[in-house]
């Protein structure tokens, strides 16, 4: 896959993380009820943001670090085990992560954000697409430079905050709250299965 086509796959991904409720939009939607006030999401969208971000980047460094002691292909059939496993774990027991209380700092929302990602794989789902990025020419074989790494991580999360922020605007001035919990369900399934998909697909590339 060349580099142009892998940054615009890290983008989609992030439009579909942006998607999901359980990733950050919901929870923006839910401090500007409170506060009663668009500008409590606008507010709410930079920390999750940053939260997202992080579990991506940190997922990113873990494989560039593992790689250290696996091959590529050893680490593609290893990331691809895991979203699947993940995928299957979440169709058998599906729960969402709760905030025990809406009065929230930025770093605690970053935090929150930072869990959610991580609790739903959304960083194994990006790493496919990033272990197809060109090798840096200092990096001896890695699948990518520290550079790499960071754009892919800022392309990705560019997709996730637009979606993110276009979903939790609407939602809260427009849409409200109904329905959700079904629109919940269906995706969180949806995911499941992507996950599991991903894992297959990681397999074939």
């Amino acid at each position: 896959m060349s580099r142009g086509a892998a940054l615009g796959w890290l983008f989609l991904l992030g439009a579909y993380h942006g998607i999901n409720p359980g990733m950050g939009w919901l929870f923006a939607v839910a401090l500007g009820m409170q506060e009663k006030r668009a500008r409590a999401v606008v507010r709410a969208l930079g920390p999750i943001a940053l939260g997202h971000a992080g579990a991506i980047g940190a997922v990113i460094a873990l494989a560039g670090f593992v790689q250290i002691l696996l091959s590529l292909n050893h680490l593609k059939v290893v990331v691809a085990l895991l979203l699947m496993a993940l995928g299957v774990y979440r169709i058998v027991r599906s729960r969402h992560w709760v905030w025990g209380g809406m009065q929230v700092g930025f770093w605690e929302l970053s935090f929150w954000s930072f869990l959610m990602a991580s609790a739903h794989g959304a960083g194994l789902m990006v790493l496919p697409v990033v272990l197809t990025l060109p090798a840096g020419h200092h990096t001896h074989g890695s699948f990518q430079d520290p550079a790499t790494a960071v754009w892919a991580t800022l392309i990705h999360t560019l997709g996730y905050l637009t979606f993110t922020a276009v979903i939790a605007l609407l939602v809260y001035q427009k849409l409200g709250l109904a329905l959700l919990r079904k629109a919940w369900f269906n995706l969180d399934l949806v995911w499941a299965v992507a996950l599991i998909i991903t894992g297959l697909v990681a397999l074939a590339i």
